[in-house]
């Protein structure tokens, strides 16, 4: 059975946004209220991994119904929070680009525990790159059986250190090195959310940005105890990143799906790069699939790597920076140019999509859009809309869920025709794809002074 695929059903409300801290209480009365909630388990109305469950559909069926927004609280933190934010126990769990990991009270943002856990990597150090310092920057993942929330850090001397925290003490019990075995480790950035999985974390890894240096797109995991480590490499010379923001999708069968970036080869035969790749558990690669093109991708750095793949039905939709989404079957991906159809649906890609049906609300740079995908694999643009979101949507309460991480603003837009139901200034601007978590009549979104919660009525 697979771990965290569980449904987060919402009892009551919770969305994540973006502003400074205000929480109201004692840091004693957190505490102790927060102590009340079970923790050690998943629960309705938890959200314990990116995209609420491992197959990153984001579709919580159970919200709350919202009309009007306002904002609940603030909690200022020690750095931006890049990662989406998770909900355990009436706890929101929130890491940080200076290497801390939170435990705030989920009423009033109030600091349950922190867990400093090193020092990050300044963008001085690091041969290119766009955030400074380099800390804490994918989705951690909480496990019920270790009762832990799992965080990959890059610390001082460009390190990769996966940590398992106690959710309930904020105690440190777990720190292994976890290093990419090929390429520079200082050309690293983790980026793509980790996944659990039948008690192993799964942890991806791409370039920074600028796509300097020696690095090679691989996925490492190891037990959730530290053991067994293994891990997989894009069979190409150098990039290939595995960066896009859901990590690891689990398929029904237990297989995991990720897409690379642009590889090394721009022409000759196929590198294994700009691919949505099926890995088995123990990180073998048993299917493929890569556009025709794939050469002219490689070389224009305008590939599939920028968007987690959406399963859908019997169907994965992939699109990424290139204008065009492919339809590929489940199971069958096809090798290069195996697609089942092509969109040209003038949408590039950059975070993962809300699935809802055969509905795929995909994370545009120009704006939401909504596709349907057929009985027979035919794509369908439903519509786009002129909202100036570019963050990974999430489904609930009535409404698709979308952040302007550049403006700072929440969005609720109407699933069928992407009219604006309700919208709210989260109070500064949010990190790049950032996505909502959103459970029973509240929001929680990481910014870049830390976690903001949005209540709906």
């Amino acid at each position: 059975m697979r771990s965290i695929v569980l449904r987060a059903v919402a009892a009551s409300g919770l969305f994540v946004a973006c502003a400074a801290f205000a929480g109201a209480g004692s840091a004693v009365q957190a505490a102790t209220a927060a102590s009340a909630a079970p923790l050690g388990q998943i629960t309705p109305g938890d959200w314990p991994t990116y995209h609420l469950d491992n197959q990153r559909d984001g579709n919580n069926t159970k919200l709350s119904p919202l009309s009007t927004l306002s904002l609940n609280w603030t909690a200022t933190l020690d750095g931006p929070v890049y990662g989406q934010p998770l909900l355990v126990g009436g706890r929101v769990f929130a890491a940080t680009e200076n290497d801390t990991v939170y435990a705030l009270n989920r009423t009033t943002g109030a600091v349950i525990w922190s867990a400093h856990v090193g020092s990050p990597e300044p963008l001085s150090s690091l041969p290119c790159g766009d955030i400074d310092p380099l800390g804490i920057t994918s989705t951690m993942v909480y496990d019920p059986g270790t009762n832990r929330v799992y965080a990959l850090a890059e610390m001082l001397g460009a390190t990769h250190t996966l940590f398992g925290i106690n959710a309930a003490t904020g105690t440190v019990e777990l720190q292994t090195p976890l290093d990419p075995p090929k390429g520079t480790a200082n050309a690293f950035q983790q980026r793509g959310a980790l996944t659990l999985l039948n008690g192993r974390i799964y942890v991806p890894y791409g370039g920074l940005y600028g796509d300097c240096g020696n690095y090679i797109g691989q996925v490492v995991s190891v037990a959730t105890d530290g053991t067994g480590e293994t891990s997989y490499a894009v069979p190409t010379a150098r990039e290939g990143g595995i960066w896009e923001t859901g990590g690891g999708v689990v398929e029904p069968n237990g297989n995991l799906l990720y897409a690379s970036g642009n590889g090394a080869a721009t022409s000759g035969t196929y590198d294994g790069a700009d691919s949505v790749m099926e890995l088995s558990p123990s990180l073998q690669r048993l299917d493929f699939f890569a556009p025709t093109d794939w050469a002219t991708q490689n070389g224009g750095d305008a590939d599939l790597g920028s968007q987690t793949p959406a399963i859908v039905g019997q169907y994965i939709y992939e699109d990424g920076k290139t204008n065009n989404g492919y339809v590929l079957k489940l199971g069958a991906l096809g090798g290069v140019g195996g697609q089942v159809a092509e969109l040209a649906n003038t949408c590039q890609t950059f975070g993962t999509a809300a699935v809802a049906g055969n509905i795929v609300y995909a994370p545009c740079a120009s704006g939401p859009q909504a596709v349907s995908i057929g009985a027979d694999g035919t794509p369908t643009v439903l519509w786009k809309s002129t909202v100036p979101a570019e963050g990974s949507p999430v489904i609930g309460g009535g409404a698709v869920w979308w952040v302007d991480y550049f403006g700072g603003e929440l969005y609720a837009l109407d699933p069928a025709t992407g009219a604006t139901k309700a919208q709210i200034y989260l109070g500064s601007a949010c990190p790049t794809f950032t996505s909502p978590t959103v459970v029973g009549n509240q929001a929680f979104v990481g910014t870049k002074t830390g976690v903001v919660a949005v209540g709906g009525a």
